[in-house]
């Protein structure tokens, strides 16, 4: 069965849809088959891998309203990899968080609509909204893991704590086999004390599994999207593009059994 992780953290701009996007480009790079999940509505992860998102109609939100097969909202991403893989997401997707509510096991929408595709990937992973909401839940629900990007910037440890109590009551009551993947430190500038500061002071209060790969503040990583690709094919030799190269072998390697 093929490994899933939600990336998440309820701060927006700290990097999830980047490294959700190009941690998976990596992994189908190095040969493995990799299925990315957009669930979050402004669709960034469908834009940022070349997709119109406003004029799809086969999306994660038909998907988990029941309108639409999974196996039927999988797009190949042939402008990257072979073995890359999207379910993409758009607008509509807003109404979902609403309407989830008022389903039965509302928690498990998306678990159950992935049973059936699960074994066909080496990894699964989950662009999560901004939000500690039901799309969260659900993502968390499914997953096997959960990664969390922090940037590098003075209030890096907000809302962390919120995240990591969220995950834990998501272990008791949801999904005993979900574990912290691991934090993963985005946006880091060499130039400045202050991003140095933040790992250490990190790394001093959090008793988490921490990557050693850092991801630095990037000209290139930031440029990719617009142009509909991953960073190991947009520059392959930047600094983001090795980055993530070494954080996709980071994971590759951090596995439970």
């Amino acid at each position: 069965m093929g490994r899933m992780i939600a990336v998440a953290n309820q701060k927006g701009g700290v990097g999830k849809t980047t490294t959700s996007i190009n941690l998976s480009a990596c992994l189908a790079e190095k040969g493995k088959k990799v299925l990315l999940i957009d669930m979050d509505s402004q669709g960034n992860t469908t834009s940022g891998l070349g997709l119109e998102k406003n004029e799809l109609d086969r999306t994660i939100y038909e998907v988990l309203r029941g309108e639409l097969k999974v196996q039927d909202s999988i797009v190949q991403i042939k402008n990257c990899f072979d073995d890359l893989y999207l379910i993409p997401a758009n607008r509509n997707l807003a109404g979902a968080e609403i309407e989830l509510i008022t389903s039965e096991n509302m928690q498990y929408i998306l678990k159950e609509k992935l049973k059936s595709i699960r074994e066909d990937f080496d990894y699964i992973i989950v662009d999560c909204p901004p939000a500690l909401g039901m799309l969260t839940v659900n993502a968390m629900t499914a997953a096997d893991s959960v990664l969390v990007p922090i940037q590098c910037e003075f209030y890096a440890l907000d809302g962390l704590t919120q995240l990591i109590y969220t995950i834990n009551l998501i272990q008791q009551n949801l999904n005993p086999s979900l574990y912290m993947e691991g934090v993963v430190f985005t946006m880091y500038d060499a130039r400045t004390n202050l991003s140095l500061q933040v790992v250490e002071n990190v790394k001093d209060n959090l008793n988490q599994n921490i990557y050693k790969t850092i991801i630095p503040r990037n000209v290139r990583l930031a440029e990719a999207p617009s142009h509909g690709l991953p960073i190991n094919l947009y520059d392959k030799k930047s600094s983001g593009s090795e980055a993530y190269k070494l954080l996709a072998d980071e994971v590759m390697e951090n596995t439970r059994e």
